[in-house]
C-alpha cells in the first residue's frame, strides 16, 4: 500500500507534536483528533488504515471508542496507547477490539515497528502485493527499497513517499494540490515550489545514464508516472 493513512487520537499536545512530526517524516499521512468523541466520528467516517488510540481521553474513553468502532463494522487497525501497564488493562484493550497495545512511555522506533508489523500482516492476510512496478522501476514497501533494474536507488523519506504515491497512481495525472495534500499533508499552497523541487530530485535518481524517462510533466495539470512512451 502507499503511505498509510493514520489517525492519531490523543489529547497530550506534546505527544501529538512528537508523533505527528515523526510519522510524517516516515512517510505516513497523519490526521489528529484531540478527544474520544471526535476521534470516534473521524475514524468511522474516514478511510484510515490504522488508528493510534490513547486510552485516557476526554469526552469518550479509548476503550469505548474501540468498542463502538468495532460495533460499527470498522476494520481499521487499532494500536492502543496507555499509561496503564497491568496485564488486565492490556487484556481489556485487546478484548475491546484493539489489534495491539503499547504502554507509555514508549520509544518512537518501537511504535513504528509495531505499526509496520500490523500493516504488513494486514497486507499479507489480504494477499496484497508489497511491490509496485512501473516498467523496470520497482518499489518494495516491506523492505522500503527502490530499484531501477538491478540498480538500487537511495531515497529520502519524502522522496520515497512521493515516489510511492505516484507509483500507486501510475498512469494517472496527479495535481500539485493533491500531492501537497496527500504527501506533504498541507491543505494550502505554501507559495513554494516544493513539489517541483522534489520531482526534480526523483528524476535525477530514477532517470539517468540513458534510462527512459518515467515521471512526466503534464503542463497545466501536474505529474504522472508511466512506462508508456506515449
Amino acid at each position: 500500500m502507499y503511505s498509510a493513512r493514520v489517525l492519531l487520537v490523543e489529547d497530550d499536545p506534546r505527544i501529538i507534536s512528537f508523533l505527528q512530526r515523526g510519522l510524517q517524516a516516515e512517510g505516513y499521512h497523519v490526521e489528529v483528533s484531540r478527544d474520544g468523541q471526535h476521534g470516534y466520528e473521524t475514524a468511522r467516517e474516514g478511510d484510515f488504515d490504522l488508528v493510534i488510540l490513547d486510552r485516557m481521553l476526554p469526552r469518550l474513553e479509548g476503550l469505548d471508542v474501540c468498542t463502538r468502532l468495532r460495533a460499527d463494522g470498522c476494520r481499521c487497525l487499532i494500536l492502543m496507547l496507555t499509561a496503564k501497564a497491568e496485564l488486565q488493562d492490556r487484556i481489556a484493550g485487546l478484548k475491546h477490539g484493539a489489534d495491539d497495545y503499547l504502554t507509555k512511555p514508549f520509544s518512537f522506533d518501537e511504535l513504528v515497528a509495531r505499526m509496520q508489523a500490523l500493516l504488513r500482516r494486514k497486507q499479507e492476510s489480504r494477499g496484497a502485493a508489497t511491490v509496485l512496478s512501473v516498467g523496470n522501476l520497482q518499489l518494495d514497501f516491506a523492505a522500503k527499497t527502490a530499484y531501477r533494474g538491478e540498480r538500487r536507488i537511495d531515497l529520502t523519506a519524502k522522496e520515497y513517499a512521493l515516489l510511492a504515491y505516484l507509483m500507486g497512481h501510475a498512469g494517472t495525472v496527479i495535481s500539485r494540490a493533491q500531492l501537497l495534500r496527500d504527501v506533504w499533508c498541507m491543505d494550502f499552497d505554501p507559495g513554494t515550489k516544493v513539489v517541483d523541487v522534489y520531482v526534480r530530485y526523483l528524476r535525477r535518481k530514477i532517470e539517468h545514464d540513458g534510462e527512459a524517462p518515467l515521471v512526466r510533466t503534464v503542463r497545466g495539470f501536474g505529474y504522472m508516472i508511466s512506462a508508456d512512451p506515449d
